[in-house]
């Protein structure tokens, strides 16, 4: 049984885009590092423009 909030085995990559890490308990570690963990620093916002050409 592993706690632990990262692990890599046979490899130097431990953090990618496409794989958030997470947290074990108080690890100091958090979901960031890919596009899950950019959520949590963006405000979505709705722009309508009109007269662009036709």
């Amino acid at each position: 049984e592993l706690e632990y909030g990262m692990v890599g085995i046979n490899s130097a990559m431990l953090g990618t885009e496409v794989a958030p890490f997470g947290s074990v308990k108080e690890s100091g570690l958090g979901r960031e590092g890919s596009l899950h963990g950019i959520d949590e620093f963006v405000e979505i916002k709705y722009m309508l423009m009109g007269g662009l050409g036709a």
